[in-house]
């Protein structure tokens, strides 16, 4: 499956926000969005043009599938899914998407970044009440039990992400035990649980088209 491998802050950049995407480098200085918050390449810093709306909702989509690393299939599948649910089409892909192992595991703060809780997850280092699971979209549920492997726990980077986990903060849905290196499911999220700046109804829009 093809997957973006250049420079991840030339992502933000473009969506103009921070997306996150590079751990604690992304609360330091070195922040390139911080630097150079214009987007990338040799016109970058010239006078934006008037937008169409149809570029309005396709950067939104673009940011949320960017800040959640997935390709536009997967994207797709998550969408689907959420359409068939009960409810607010927009509202259920976001909560989806939250419920991701991988993100749940970066929200925990056992990873620096989504992207690090997916090669993580898929590298077999954690465990889902008890069993192994290497899917990075593997859905959670309430009450569900993730911790790190035994043999996982001096992973170094594992242990310097748990370190700075309160820069991050665990949101409210999820219950982290530092000391054990596992969280628990509390509650399933909701969408008042995403306080990042995005607007669903406009990825909705986009795929009604």
């Amino acid at each position: 499956m093809a997957r973006y491998r250049g420079s991840v802050c030339r992502l933000c950049r473009r969506e103009n926000m921070k997306l996150f995407l590079k751990g604690d480098r992304c609360y330091s200085d070195k922040c390139a969005f911080d630097r150079r918050s214009y987007p990338p390449g040799q016109h970058g810093q010239r006078r934006r043009g008037k937008i169409s709306d149809y570029g309005v909702q396709l950067r939104e989509k673009q940011k949320v599938k960017r800040m959640y690393n997935l390709s536009e299939k997967q994207f797709r599948l998550f969408f689907k899914r959420a359409e068939q649910k009960a409810g607010i089409t927009g509202s259920n892909l976001l909560v989806m998407l939250e419920r991701r192992l991988d993100n749940v595991v970066y929200r925990l703060g056992f990873a620096n970044s989504r992207n690090q809780g997916r090669h993580l997850v898929k590298h077999n280092h954690f465990l889902v009440n008890g069993k192994k699971v290497n899917i990075p979209s593997f859905i959670v549920n309430i009450d569900d039990l993730i911790e790190v492997k035994e043999k996982s726990k001096n992973v170094q980077v594992i242990l310097d992400s748990i370190a700075t986990v309160e820069r991050r903060s665990v949101p409210q849905w999820l219950e982290l035990d530092k000391d054990a290196a596992k969280g628990n499911v509390r509650n399933l999220p909701v969408r008042e649980d995403l306080t990042m700046p995005m607007q669903e109804q406009l990825i909705v829009e986009l795929y009604s088209k």
